[in-house]
């Protein structure tokens, strides 16, 4: 992105050039749900042949804005075009027909299914009542020819990388007829930089065909690389849309958050001399964990850092105890506990945060309140009686200590954006009163603001005197949170910085496969 002053002024999309054809214009769009306006005027336009980001916090109305667009959601007023022509978009099919795609961030493949059968899932050629294999692999074999893919129709799913089956997901949106239009919901989330640089390949391929993309992501430095245009939402609004090269980061997020958020990088432990063990771990094996120690101090953020598969969820789910160890001791105090299940972990101070908060950290049907208290339901229970009355109480005096932003605490999790679904599993520990806490991955898929009051309870938590283990793939957090961080290679730990020393140099030296210096 370009650098101009403080003082820059975003030009207004009338300004900015318009010499491809719109794809797609969306004028005056509102919608509403009981209680919530989810969008109030918005408005958004693809070109064809563009990489189009779709910013803004958690909430801001994105994925409804693109829901009306594909047909999920029916708006309440405004006017949407599709190459020119007004329409009325009634359902996904009517969408696909439109020539509009979507791939969603929770990847939607059978794993059991080849590469072929996942692409035209529905619209299997056949043969009477019998299914053309032999044509339906020369069908998927041409189309993933014409995107330049490199796979063998016939390979099972659950054979591919995680960026394979974003590649697949890619062709089955393709192969709906005179796909011009492709939403893409935080395609890059789960990959690894590798991974990610043949996704912007892909992508820029794609625009070169005269697609038109519509990006949404909340990594920020992705923005740069891969897009043209960025439209920013606030509150279900049209706050913006820029060119990418005529401004800054900082400038975006201002415009999504309506404040200046700049967090530095930390330069000293804050970890007070003295300060006493409260977790040690002595030669963890596991499957996957190769002989792992390290100790853990009161009031320390300790970082975990590593590449995918370096072994840093399966270290921490195996001090939760939700992974069975080989051999290795865990001490709690100085004092060595016995931890096989994650119960155990729990009644000796230990708190997790999944990095998968939807299927192991939160149960999305049931509310806030109820989420809070599960791991505490003893506490708020007398026999075999609950006090519900206790329950939400509790769950009040949190919603308003760590700021979750929810109607009531009856609200169903389910219904919360990322940031405040992760706060609610915060909570449940906090009320549990552990001591040691680990955050695997707690800022993914969370927008710039919610990030930054995530960071801010981090701090405060570990200033209060908890001890936290902090997993992320985001060096930059990790170099802003850590008193210290500890590096995972292939199942092994290959060595541990303090943040005076601590560089992204030396943290990647240690995290890759071969690198000189490792012991």
């Amino acid at each position: 992105m370009g650098r101009p002053g403080a003082d820059t002024v975003f030009p207004r999309e009338e300004a900015l050039s318009n010499t491809h054809e719109i794809l797609v214009r969306m004028e005056g769009i509102d919608k509403s749900f009981p209680g919530v306006r989810a969008l109030y005027q918005a408005r958004f336009e693809l070109r064809a042949g563009e990489v189009h980001a779709l910013m803004g916090e958690n909430g801001a109305g994105k994925s409804t804005l693109m829901k009306v667009l594909t047909g999920i959601y029916q708006r309440d007023a405004g006017t949407v075009e599709v190459m020119g022509r007004p329409v009325e978009i009634t359902g996904m099919r009517e969408a696909q027909e439109l020539g509009i795609s979507m791939i969603h961030q929770e990847l939607n493949l059978m794993r059991d299914l080849t590469i072929a059968q996942n692409i035209y899932i529905g619209r299997e050629p056949m043969r009477g009542f019998i299914l053309d294999e032999k044509k339906l692999n020369a069908m998927a074999r041409d189309l993933l020819s014409s995107l330049n893919i490199n796979l063998a129709p016939d390979t099972p799913v659950r054979n591919l990388t995680v960026a394979k089956q974003q590649m697949v997901e890619i062709a089955k949106a393709l192969s709906h007829k005179e796909t011009r239009i492709l939403i893409m919901d935080e395609p890059s989330a789960a990959l690894t930089e590798a991974e990610i640089e043949d996704l912007f390949t892909f992508i820029r391929e794609l625009r070169a065909r005269g697609v038109g993309i519509i990006y949404i992501s909340h990594r920020m430095h992705e923005l740069e690389e891969i897009s043209d245009r960025i439209t920013v939402m606030r509150d279900g609004m049209h706050v913006g849309t820029v060119n990418t090269a005529d401004t800054t980061l900082n400038e975006i997020i201002s415009m999504m958050v309506g404040r200046v958020i700049y967090e530095e990088p930390k330069h000293h432990s804050n970890v007070p001399e003295g300060a006493p063990v409260v977790l040690e771990v002595k030669n963890l094996l596991s499957t996957q964990v190769n002989n792992v120690s390290f100790t853990l101090r009161k009031g320390e953020i300790l970082g975990i850092a590593g590449l995918m598969g370096a072994g840093r969820t399966e270290l921490a789910r195996l001090i939760f105890g939700a992974d069975k160890r080989i051999s290795g001791e865990i001490l709690i105090n100085g004092l060595p506990v016995s931890i096989s299940t994650p119960r155990d972990s729990v009644s000796t101070g230990i708190g997790y945060l999944s990095e998968d908060r939807k299927q192991f950290g939160l149960c999305l049907g049931l509310s806030v309140a109820n989420n809070v208290a599960l791991p505490t339901l003893d506490l708020f229970s007398r026999g075999l009686v609950v006090d519900d009355r206790r329950i939400r109480s509790t769950s009040n005096e949190y919603k308003g200590r760590i700021d979750i932003k929810t109607p009531t605490v009856d609200t169903p999790a389910i219904s919360l954006s990322g940031g405040n679904q992760q706060k609610v599993v915060i909570s449940k520990w906090l009320v549990r009163n552990s001591d040691i806490l680990i955050f695997d991955e707690p800022t993914r898929g969370i927008d710039v603001g919610a990030k930054s009051e995530i960071y801010k309870l981090i701090n405060q938590l570990a200033a209060e005197g908890k001890s936290i283990i902090m997993i992320s793939s985001e060096l930059p957090e990790l170099l802003r949170m850590s008193d210290r961080i500890a590096v995972m290679c292939e199942g092994r730990m290959t060595g541990i910085l303090p943040i005076e020393e601590a560089t992204q140099e030396k943290i990647m030296t240690l995290a890759t496969p071969g690198a000189r210096g490792r012991k």
